[in-house]
């Protein structure tokens, strides 16, 4: 069944602006919820798409980048990942990304998915790709970034997301698409 086929349960009293920057902007809204009570409703509307890269070389190893989070308060292994600004291709976007953070060049390029980040509180949308014949350059990092960079099999990857060593989002949905095309002969 189409989602385009239900009905809104929620109504929109009112709403108004509570914050916004140049990444985010968060709105509050009055609402009457699906059992028809008065409430309110928070919404992070996110100005970027999120894109995430997979690059895997020819020896099935997946490079993973290493860096403290501020918003989480620790270190997270994920797969290079970033913003990708509105008006700009997000393929362009993970390469560019991809070489910012690792030095990575690919010249082969798959998109692996779509994905709604964490749609209970956000609008984010993020894109993740397959990224094959990869060449080493120069990493690019922001300032905003002090990455460690490894290389894993997709094998200890997949374990680290079973042990919680990887809980990214966008990581692991990417971990479990590539174990799910090697497991299916498809890599």
């Amino acid at each position: 069944m189409s989602t385009s086929s239900f009905d809104n349960p929620w109504k929109i009293l009112g709403e108004r602006k509570i914050y916004d920057n140049p990444w985010i902007s968060v709105t509050e809204y009055a609402v009457l919820n699906p059992a028809g009570n008065k409430g309110i409703y928070g919404k992070v509307h996110f100005k970027n798409y999120a894109v995430g890269v997979v690059p895997l070389d020819e020896h099935h190893q997946i490079t993973l980048v290493g860096q403290y989070r501020f918003t989480l308060n620790q270190y997270s292994w994920e797969i290079p990942e970033g913003g990708c600004p509105e008006g700009e291709d997000p393929l362009d976007a993970a390469k560019r990304e991809l070489l910012e953070e690792t030095g990575l060049v690919a010249a082969r390029w798959d998109l692996l998915f779509t994905q709604h980040l964490s749609n209970s509180v956000t609008d984010e949308y993020g894109y993740a790709y397959l990224a094959r014949d990869l060449q080493q350059c120069d990493a690019k990092p922001e300032e905003t970034e002090k990455l460690m960079i490894k290389k894993v099999s997709v094998e200890e990857a997949y374990k680290m997301v079973e042990a919680g060593e990887i809980t990214d989002s966008l990581t692991v949905a990417a971990i479990f698409k590539i174990k799910l095309l090697f497991c299916s002969g498809k890599l």
